[in-house]
């Protein structure tokens, strides 16, 4: 296991001066030592605070089943004001080279990529390039008709009623390595093209939609004459310094600090990193870790790439029957964020499930606390980890 816990540190200006107890006591000298009595008062609580919250999240991740051994694991991290609370890494990124986790090591995001593909289609609009009330056969004209009801806005939160395309991709041949029955963007588009209608009537309902995101991937492409992983890294991943981060097209680009995705099957870990899904980038095409995520926290906070006028088309949830989590409790939804509360307190959030890894982002905006934990084994439930760490510190503070 490696791992830090961040305390306060005192700034000694805060108190100039000398505390020479051989110095005649003085009115100067007597209100330096109140001044250093009551940064001991104050600081020692929080420290103690920090170091119990801390060792609970320990417990919780041991619960949990993540050791520090040879075996896949996780990295967690907690952060509030912008500052790292916590951060923690268990297991390796492979079973070859038995690397350790660390914060910099890159993960698999999945669908929690969906709110980088939003936030570039937002940059577009930002741009005038795109309008959220531009439809599909406006950006690609050969489009079948029915698109011509499928708005940019139906395709950031999922009512657009797409076909899922891994309903309509065909069964892969099973003797062939993996790499070569995957899709890819392009590919989703063909399938889509093929189709003749919606599930439902665009912007009457909601329905998760990969379709969507990886359509979006393809638009960005179109309207920017960028791939979207060059578009990211131009205006997203760049200028927010995450160094590390990178939407990964196999032979074109590499991974760095990567971990490998993994399942127990028969009591035995097993290297399941690729499927015939994972090449789809606007969907879950993204690799990064706690240290970049972090960075990516922080410039959400500022507003950084839009400003918050801009950002409340993301942050406004759509008005549609239907939306619901994972596990169909109702939910609700904006540009690639789940936005509804978390016993009271307003967040946002997503999940990303995909073969080998599980990741989640939880980031309670009015209390400024984001927790991110992000694991290369398929057996943890990386959501409902992240909110039990985010109940230790929302009860405390």
């Amino acid at each position: 296991m490696s791992g830090r816990d961040h305390r306060p540190e005192w700034n000694g200006d805060a108190c100039a001066g000398s505390a020479d107890t051989n110095v005649r006591a003085t009115p100067e000298s007597r209100a330096r030592w109140v001044c250093i009595l009551l940064w001991v008062v104050m600081a020692q609580p929080v420290s103690a605070v920090n170091s119990i919250e801390s060792e609970k999240v320990d417990a919780l991740l041991r619960s949990a089943g993540l050791v520090a051994a040879n075996v896949p694991g996780a990295a967690v991290g907690v952060l509030r004001n912008g500052e790292v609370l916590y951060e923690r890494a268990y297991g390796v990124t492979d079973l070859k080279s038995l690397r350790k986790i660390d914060a910099r090591t890159n993960f698999r995001l999945a669908s929690v990529s969906k709110q980088f593909t939003a936030m570039a289609a937002m940059l577009l609009v930002h741009d005038g390039k795109l309008r959220y009330d531009e439809s599909l056969t406006q950006v690609f004209p050969d489009f079948p008709r029915y698109g011509q009801a499928i708005t940019i806005r139906n395709l950031l939160n999922h009512t657009s009623g797409l076909e899922d395309y891994e309903d309509l991709m065909p069964r892969p041949d099973p003797s062939l390595p993996v790499e070569q029955v995957q899709i890819n963007d392009l590919g989703v588009l063909d399938l889509l093209k093929r189709q003749t209608s919606t599930k439902f009537a665009p912007g009457s309902k909601w329905a998760y939609s990969n379709s969507g995101y990886v359509l979006l991937g393809a638009i960005v492409q179109k309207v920017s004459g960028k791939s979207l992983p060059d578009f990211l890294e131009d205006r997203v991943f760049s200028p927010l310094a995450m160094t590390n981060t990178v939407a990964y097209v196999r032979g074109k680009n590499q991974v760095p600090n990567r971990a490998y995705g993994h399942s127990l099957e028969g009591g035995i870990w097993k290297e399941t990193d690729q499927s015939p899904t994972s090449a789809t980038l606007g969907d879950g095409g993204v690799y990064s870790s706690i240290e970049d995520l972090a960075k990516w926290d922080h410039a959400l906070e500022q507003n950084t790439l839009l400003g918050g006028d801009e950002m409340q088309a993301a942050l406004t949830p759509v008005n549609v029957p239907g939306i619901a989590e994972p596990d169909g409790e109702p939910a609700q939804y904006g540009f690639g964020w789940f936005l509804n509360p978390y016993r009271g307190h307003p967040r946002m959030w997503h999940y990303g499930e995909t073969v080998g890894f599980r990741t989640a982002i939880e980031r309670f905006t009015r209390d400024r606390l984001t927790i991110i934990v992000l694991s290369n084994r398929a057996d943890l439930d990386s959501s409902r980890l992240a909110r039990l760490i985010a109940d230790l510190y929302l009860s405390i503070h």
